[in-house]
Protein backbone atom coordinates (compact mmCIF):
# COMPACT_ATOMS: atom_id res chain seq x y z
CA UNK A 1 0.00 0.00 0.00
CA UNK A 2 1.12 3.63 -0.23
CA UNK A 3 3.25 3.02 -4.09
CA UNK A 4 0.74 4.69 -6.07
CA UNK A 5 0.20 8.72 -6.78
CA UNK A 6 -2.78 10.42 -8.98
CA UNK A 7 -6.13 9.46 -9.89
CA UNK A 8 -6.53 9.58 -13.91
CA UNK A 9 -2.54 9.85 -14.37
CA UNK A 10 -1.73 7.64 -11.90
CA UNK A 11 2.01 6.32 -11.10
CA UNK A 12 3.10 2.82 -9.12
CA UNK A 13 6.44 2.49 -8.17
CA UNK A 14 8.41 -0.72 -7.07
CA UNK A 15 11.96 -2.05 -6.29
CA UNK A 16 14.62 -1.68 -3.98
CA UNK A 17 17.84 0.72 -3.63
CA UNK A 18 20.04 -2.73 -3.74
CA UNK A 19 17.64 -4.96 -5.76
CA UNK A 20 18.39 -6.12 -9.34
CA UNK A 21 15.67 -2.78 -10.47
CA UNK A 22 13.47 -0.30 -9.56
CA UNK A 23 10.63 1.15 -11.92
CA UNK A 24 7.63 2.86 -12.56
CA UNK A 25 4.43 1.77 -14.16
CA UNK A 26 2.31 5.01 -15.55
CA UNK A 27 -1.22 4.17 -16.08
CA UNK A 28 -3.98 6.67 -17.53
CA UNK A 29 -1.51 8.68 -19.95
CA UNK A 30 -3.53 9.73 -23.12
CA UNK A 31 -2.28 8.04 -26.22
CA UNK A 32 -0.43 10.74 -28.34
CA UNK A 33 1.86 11.79 -25.29
CA UNK A 34 5.49 12.36 -27.18
CA UNK A 35 7.57 9.80 -25.05
CA UNK A 36 11.02 10.30 -25.91
CA UNK A 37 13.61 7.99 -24.28
CA UNK A 38 16.42 10.29 -24.33
CA UNK A 39 14.40 12.59 -22.51
CA UNK A 40 13.52 10.76 -19.90
CA UNK A 41 17.30 9.86 -19.36
CA UNK A 42 18.29 13.72 -19.30
CA UNK A 43 16.19 14.06 -16.66
CA UNK A 44 17.26 11.31 -14.71
CA UNK A 45 21.14 12.60 -15.57
CA UNK A 46 19.66 15.40 -13.17
CA UNK A 47 19.13 13.26 -10.36
CA UNK A 48 21.40 10.67 -10.57
CA UNK A 49 23.75 10.01 -8.16
CA UNK A 50 27.62 10.91 -8.58
CA UNK A 51 27.48 13.68 -10.66
CA UNK A 52 29.51 16.19 -8.99
CA UNK A 53 31.77 16.34 -5.44
CA UNK A 54 28.49 17.74 -3.75
CA UNK A 55 26.79 13.98 -4.22
CA UNK A 56 27.44 10.80 -3.14
CA UNK A 57 30.03 9.08 -5.15
CA UNK A 58 27.93 6.20 -6.07
CA UNK A 59 27.50 5.65 -9.75
CA UNK A 60 24.54 4.74 -11.48
CA UNK A 61 23.79 5.27 -15.45
CA UNK A 62 19.76 5.41 -14.57
CA UNK A 63 19.47 4.40 -18.10
CA UNK A 64 15.18 3.85 -18.79
CA UNK A 65 14.26 1.02 -20.16
CA UNK A 66 10.98 1.30 -21.76
CA UNK A 67 8.75 -1.45 -21.90
CA UNK A 68 5.32 -1.38 -22.81
CA UNK A 69 2.47 1.70 -23.72
CA UNK A 70 4.63 3.41 -26.31
CA UNK A 71 4.91 2.95 -30.55
CA UNK A 72 6.45 5.31 -32.73
CA UNK A 73 7.99 7.15 -30.08
CA UNK A 74 4.09 8.13 -28.71
CA UNK A 75 1.95 6.52 -25.51
CA UNK A 76 -0.69 4.37 -26.96
CA UNK A 77 -3.15 4.84 -23.98
CA UNK A 78 -1.85 1.34 -22.61
CA UNK A 79 -0.18 1.32 -18.99
CA UNK A 80 3.52 2.65 -19.32
CA UNK A 81 6.62 0.38 -17.32
CA UNK A 82 9.62 1.95 -17.32
CA UNK A 83 12.55 -0.41 -15.87
CA UNK A 84 15.93 1.53 -14.38
CA UNK A 85 18.71 -1.11 -13.29
CA UNK A 86 20.40 -1.14 -10.07
CA UNK A 87 24.48 -1.76 -11.25
CA UNK A 88 26.51 -0.14 -8.41
CA UNK A 89 24.71 -0.66 -4.91
CA UNK A 90 27.98 -2.38 -2.96
CA UNK A 91 25.79 -4.04 -0.28
CA UNK A 92 28.51 -5.11 1.62
CA UNK A 93 28.99 -2.01 3.00
CA UNK A 94 25.78 -2.40 5.13
CA UNK A 95 26.90 -5.61 6.51
CA UNK A 96 26.93 -5.31 10.80
CA UNK A 97 24.23 -2.48 10.93
CA UNK A 98 21.55 -4.69 10.69
CA UNK A 99 21.03 -4.96 14.93
CA UNK A 100 21.30 -1.10 15.35
CA UNK A 101 19.08 1.81 15.05
CA UNK A 102 20.62 4.20 12.59
CA UNK A 103 20.09 7.36 13.47
CA UNK A 104 17.83 9.16 11.20
CA UNK A 105 17.08 6.53 9.48
CA UNK A 106 13.42 4.69 8.97
CA UNK A 107 14.84 0.82 9.97
CA UNK A 108 12.96 1.08 13.41
CA UNK A 109 9.95 2.39 12.17
CA UNK A 110 9.53 0.00 9.17
CA UNK A 111 10.33 -3.16 11.68
CA UNK A 112 7.66 -1.37 13.76
CA UNK A 113 5.14 -1.74 10.60
CA UNK A 114 6.13 -4.68 8.70
CA UNK A 115 8.49 -7.04 11.25
CA UNK A 116 11.34 -6.65 8.44
CA UNK A 117 13.39 -4.04 7.18
CA UNK A 118 15.97 -4.13 4.16
CA UNK A 119 18.57 -2.79 5.08
CA UNK A 120 20.66 -2.36 2.12
CA UNK A 121 21.07 1.00 1.76
CA UNK A 122 17.85 1.82 2.87
CA UNK A 123 15.34 -0.70 1.15
CA UNK A 124 12.28 0.46 -0.45
CA UNK A 125 12.83 3.95 2.14
CA UNK A 126 15.61 4.65 -0.06
CA UNK A 127 15.79 7.81 -1.76
CA UNK A 128 16.71 5.90 -4.98
CA UNK A 129 13.31 4.67 -5.69
CA UNK A 130 12.94 8.93 -6.90
CA UNK A 131 14.31 8.19 -9.44
CA UNK A 132 11.13 5.98 -10.76
CA UNK A 133 9.28 9.43 -9.89
CA UNK A 134 11.58 11.34 -12.13
CA UNK A 135 11.04 8.88 -15.10
CA UNK A 136 7.34 9.46 -15.03
CA UNK A 137 7.45 13.10 -14.60
CA UNK A 138 9.57 13.41 -17.68
CA UNK A 139 6.45 11.71 -19.40
CA UNK A 140 4.09 14.59 -17.65
CA UNK A 141 6.36 16.99 -18.56
CA UNK A 142 5.73 16.14 -21.78
CA UNK A 143 2.23 15.67 -21.76
CA UNK A 144 2.58 19.53 -20.07
CA UNK A 145 4.26 21.02 -22.52
CA UNK A 146 2.05 20.65 -24.99
CA UNK A 147 -0.60 22.59 -23.07
CA UNK A 148 1.78 25.48 -22.46
CA UNK A 149 2.56 24.58 -19.25
CA UNK A 150 6.26 24.48 -17.96
CA UNK A 151 7.55 23.03 -14.61
CA UNK A 152 10.82 24.40 -13.39
CA UNK A 153 12.56 24.38 -9.70
CA UNK A 154 15.87 25.96 -8.28
CA UNK A 155 17.75 25.37 -5.24
CA UNK A 156 17.22 28.57 -2.77
CA UNK A 157 19.01 27.69 0.15
CA UNK A 158 21.63 25.42 1.84
CA UNK A 159 22.22 25.47 4.91
CA UNK A 160 22.65 29.27 6.28
CA UNK A 161 23.72 30.25 2.81
CA UNK A 162 20.22 31.72 0.99
CA UNK A 163 19.97 33.62 -2.65
CA UNK A 164 19.33 37.31 -2.28
CA UNK A 165 15.66 38.19 -1.03
CA UNK A 166 12.62 37.61 -3.54
CA UNK A 167 11.10 40.10 -6.28
CA UNK A 168 8.06 41.14 -4.81
CA UNK A 169 6.33 40.69 -8.17
CA UNK A 170 7.32 37.33 -9.40
CA UNK A 171 8.01 35.50 -6.14
CA UNK A 172 12.05 34.77 -7.51
CA UNK A 173 15.11 35.54 -6.19
CA UNK A 174 17.93 37.30 -8.02
CA UNK A 175 18.47 34.96 -11.13
CA UNK A 176 21.78 35.88 -13.10
CA UNK A 177 21.96 32.34 -14.40
CA UNK A 178 20.43 29.06 -15.59
CA UNK A 179 20.32 27.04 -12.63
CA UNK A 180 21.59 24.13 -14.61
CA UNK A 181 25.18 25.96 -15.03
CA UNK A 182 26.23 24.96 -11.92
CA UNK A 183 26.07 21.46 -9.39
CA UNK A 184 24.38 23.09 -6.65
CA UNK A 185 21.52 24.67 -9.30
CA UNK A 186 20.92 27.62 -7.77
CA UNK A 187 20.28 30.66 -10.11
CA UNK A 188 22.46 33.01 -8.36
CA UNK A 189 26.01 32.41 -8.98
CA UNK A 190 27.42 34.27 -6.06
CA UNK A 191 25.02 32.41 -3.99
CA UNK A 192 26.22 28.39 -5.59
CA UNK A 193 29.59 29.07 -4.79
CA UNK A 194 28.72 29.90 -1.19
CA UNK A 195 26.77 26.87 -1.01
CA UNK A 196 29.01 24.78 -2.69
CA UNK A 197 31.61 26.25 0.27
CA UNK A 198 29.90 24.91 2.76
CA UNK A 199 28.76 21.51 1.51
CA UNK A 200 32.41 20.69 0.79
CA UNK A 201 33.50 22.16 3.87
CA UNK A 202 30.04 20.04 5.49
CA UNK A 203 31.70 16.95 3.57
CA UNK A 204 35.18 17.01 5.12
CA UNK A 205 33.96 17.18 9.14
CA UNK A 206 31.74 14.07 8.05
CA UNK A 207 28.74 15.95 8.03
CA UNK A 208 25.59 17.00 6.42
CA UNK A 209 23.12 19.90 4.95
CA UNK A 210 19.70 20.54 4.23
CA UNK A 211 17.88 23.71 2.37
CA UNK A 212 15.03 24.66 -0.03
CA UNK A 213 13.98 24.04 -2.98
CA UNK A 214 11.79 26.64 -4.78
CA UNK A 215 9.35 25.39 -7.79
CA UNK A 216 7.32 27.13 -10.45
CA UNK A 217 4.38 25.94 -12.32
CA UNK A 218 4.19 28.85 -15.43
CA UNK A 219 1.26 28.68 -17.99
CA UNK A 220 -0.85 26.54 -15.67
CA UNK A 221 -4.83 27.44 -16.64
CA UNK A 222 -7.23 28.77 -13.94
CA UNK A 223 -9.66 25.85 -12.27
CA UNK A 224 -7.07 23.07 -11.70
CA UNK A 225 -7.79 21.94 -8.28
CA UNK A 226 -10.97 21.25 -5.97
CA UNK A 227 -12.21 23.24 -3.25
CA UNK A 228 -12.13 20.95 -0.35
CA UNK A 229 -10.10 17.86 0.50
CA UNK A 230 -7.94 17.76 -2.87
CA UNK A 231 -6.77 21.28 -3.52
CA UNK A 232 -4.60 22.00 -5.72
CA UNK A 233 -2.18 22.70 -2.59
CA UNK A 234 -2.65 19.93 -0.74
CA UNK A 235 -2.14 17.71 -3.22
CA UNK A 236 1.11 19.29 -4.06
CA UNK A 237 1.84 19.00 0.07
CA UNK A 238 1.23 15.51 -0.36
CA UNK A 239 3.52 14.68 -3.27
CA UNK A 240 6.40 16.87 -1.89
CA UNK A 241 6.24 15.80 1.51
CA UNK A 242 6.58 12.01 0.14
CA UNK A 243 10.31 12.76 -1.10
CA UNK A 244 12.63 11.16 1.25
CA UNK A 245 14.37 13.88 3.12
CA UNK A 246 11.39 16.76 2.96
CA UNK A 247 10.05 17.42 6.00
CA UNK A 248 8.48 21.77 5.01
CA UNK A 249 6.28 22.68 2.44
CA UNK A 250 5.15 25.69 1.39
CA UNK A 251 2.85 27.73 -0.89
CA UNK A 252 3.52 31.28 -2.27
CA UNK A 253 5.14 33.16 0.71
CA UNK A 254 4.84 29.70 2.94
CA UNK A 255 5.31 30.33 6.39
CA UNK A 256 6.14 34.20 5.41
CA UNK A 257 2.78 35.04 5.29
CA UNK A 258 2.13 34.47 9.05
CA UNK A 259 4.13 37.46 9.81
CA UNK A 260 2.20 39.49 7.04
CA UNK A 261 -1.12 41.79 7.10
CA UNK A 262 -3.83 40.85 4.76
CA UNK A 263 -3.27 44.11 3.08
CA UNK A 264 0.23 43.13 2.42
CA UNK A 265 -0.76 39.41 1.51
CA UNK A 266 -3.59 39.66 -0.59
CA UNK A 267 -2.97 39.37 -4.33
CA UNK A 268 -4.68 42.53 -6.32
CA UNK A 269 -6.44 41.60 -9.69
CA UNK A 270 -5.05 43.78 -12.15
CA UNK A 271 -7.03 41.55 -15.09
CA UNK A 272 -8.37 38.68 -16.74
CA UNK A 273 -6.24 37.66 -19.89
CA UNK A 274 -7.09 34.40 -21.89
CA UNK A 275 -9.33 33.04 -18.60
CA UNK A 276 -6.24 33.43 -16.75
CA UNK A 277 -6.22 36.36 -13.29
CA UNK A 278 -3.27 38.42 -13.48
CA UNK A 279 -2.34 40.33 -10.12
CA UNK A 280 0.27 42.38 -8.53
CA UNK A 281 1.94 40.27 -6.60
CA UNK A 282 1.76 36.09 -5.90
CA UNK A 283 1.93 35.97 -2.39
CA UNK A 284 -0.68 32.88 -2.51
CA UNK A 285 1.60 30.65 -5.12
CA UNK A 286 -1.64 30.75 -7.73
CA UNK A 287 -3.93 29.11 -5.73
CA UNK A 288 -7.21 30.72 -4.00
CA UNK A 289 -9.77 28.20 -2.58
CA UNK A 290 -7.80 25.42 -3.63
CA UNK A 291 -8.27 26.05 -7.43
CA UNK A 292 -5.84 27.89 -9.28
CA UNK A 293 -6.18 30.83 -10.85
CA UNK A 294 -3.64 31.11 -13.65
CA UNK A 295 -0.86 32.57 -12.08
CA UNK A 296 2.27 30.56 -11.85
CA UNK A 297 1.90 28.35 -9.21
CA UNK A 298 5.04 28.60 -6.74
CA UNK A 299 5.92 27.06 -3.25
CA UNK A 300 9.36 25.53 -1.72
CA UNK A 301 9.82 22.33 -0.16
CA UNK A 302 11.96 21.92 2.60
CA UNK A 303 14.93 19.07 3.01
CA UNK A 304 16.63 18.07 6.75
CA UNK A 305 20.32 17.16 6.09
CA UNK A 306 21.23 14.08 5.04
CA UNK A 307 20.55 11.17 7.52
CA UNK A 308 24.30 9.36 6.51
CA UNK A 309 27.01 11.00 7.85
CA UNK A 310 30.77 9.63 8.32
CA UNK A 311 30.29 10.89 12.00
CA UNK A 312 30.58 8.45 14.40
CA UNK A 313 27.10 8.83 16.74
CA UNK A 314 25.43 7.47 20.18
CA UNK A 315 22.79 5.18 19.11
CA UNK A 316 21.15 2.05 20.53
CA UNK A 317 20.80 -1.43 19.50
CA UNK A 318 17.31 -3.32 18.47
CA UNK A 319 16.93 -4.18 22.32
CA UNK A 320 17.21 -1.04 23.63
CA UNK A 321 21.22 -0.76 24.88
CA UNK A 322 23.07 1.81 24.09
CA UNK A 323 25.42 1.43 21.08
CA UNK A 324 27.88 3.28 18.59
CA UNK A 325 26.93 3.62 15.07
CA UNK A 326 30.06 4.40 13.05
CA UNK A 327 29.33 3.75 9.13
CA UNK A 328 32.29 2.18 7.11
CA UNK A 329 35.52 4.61 5.99
CA UNK A 330 34.33 4.47 2.51
CA UNK A 331 30.96 4.32 2.70
CA UNK A 332 28.68 6.55 0.64
CA UNK A 333 26.77 9.30 1.16
CA UNK A 334 25.57 12.85 -0.24
CA UNK A 335 26.79 15.38 1.74
CA UNK A 336 23.52 17.67 0.35
CA UNK A 337 20.79 15.87 -1.45
CA UNK A 338 19.28 19.60 -2.11
CA UNK A 339 20.35 20.11 -6.01
CA UNK A 340 19.39 16.26 -6.53
CA UNK A 341 16.17 16.79 -5.00
CA UNK A 342 15.07 19.50 -8.11
CA UNK A 343 14.82 17.09 -10.49
CA UNK A 344 12.23 15.02 -7.90
CA UNK A 345 10.32 18.24 -7.05
CA UNK A 346 10.02 19.44 -10.66
CA UNK A 347 8.83 15.74 -11.44
CA UNK A 348 6.37 16.02 -8.55
CA UNK A 349 5.02 18.84 -9.38
CA UNK A 350 4.04 17.64 -12.53
CA UNK A 351 2.55 14.88 -11.97
CA UNK A 352 0.08 16.40 -9.39
CA UNK A 353 -0.70 19.24 -12.32
CA UNK A 354 -0.83 16.61 -15.11
CA UNK A 355 -3.19 14.65 -13.05
CA UNK A 356 -5.95 17.66 -12.25
CA UNK A 357 -5.48 18.92 -15.86
CA UNK A 358 -6.99 15.82 -17.03
CA UNK A 359 -9.53 15.42 -14.14
CA UNK A 360 -10.77 18.94 -14.94
CA UNK A 361 -12.29 17.78 -18.15
CA UNK A 362 -14.57 15.90 -16.33
CA UNK A 363 -15.69 19.03 -14.20
CA UNK A 364 -18.38 20.10 -16.28
CA UNK A 365 -20.89 18.81 -19.12
CA UNK A 366 -20.35 20.94 -22.34
CA UNK A 367 -23.44 21.94 -23.32
CA UNK A 368 -24.25 21.19 -27.37
CA UNK A 369 -24.32 24.85 -29.54
CA UNK A 370 -21.86 26.95 -26.00
CA UNK A 371 -19.09 28.01 -26.89
CA UNK A 372 -17.67 27.87 -22.78
CA UNK A 373 -13.94 26.52 -22.60
CA UNK A 374 -12.39 24.50 -20.05
CA UNK A 375 -9.24 24.72 -18.25
CA UNK A 376 -7.03 23.62 -21.06
CA UNK A 377 -8.45 25.79 -23.30
CA UNK A 378 -9.50 23.23 -25.86
CA UNK A 379 -13.54 23.51 -25.24
CA UNK A 380 -13.71 19.79 -24.46
CA UNK A 381 -15.54 18.75 -21.51
CA UNK A 382 -16.37 15.04 -20.48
Amino acid sequence: MGNSMGTIFRITTFGESHGKAIGVVIDGCPAGVMVDEQAIAAELSRRRPGQSAVTTSRKEDDTPEVLSGVLDGKSTGAPIAILIRNKDAKSEQYQGMEGLVRPGHANFSWLAKYGAFDGRGGGRASARETACRVAAGAIAKSLLSEQGIHVRAWVEQIGDVAMPAASESTGDGAHDCDPEENALRCPNRKAASAMEVAILRAKEEGDSLGGIVRFSVEGCPAGLGEPLYERMESELAKAMLCIPAAKAFGMGNGFDACAMRGSEHNDVPTGIVDGKLTAKTNHAGGVQGGITTGMPLTGTVGFKPTSTIRKEQQTIDLQGKAATFAPPADARHDPCVVSRAVAVVEAMAALVVADFLLRARCARMQLSGTQEQGPSGSGEEC
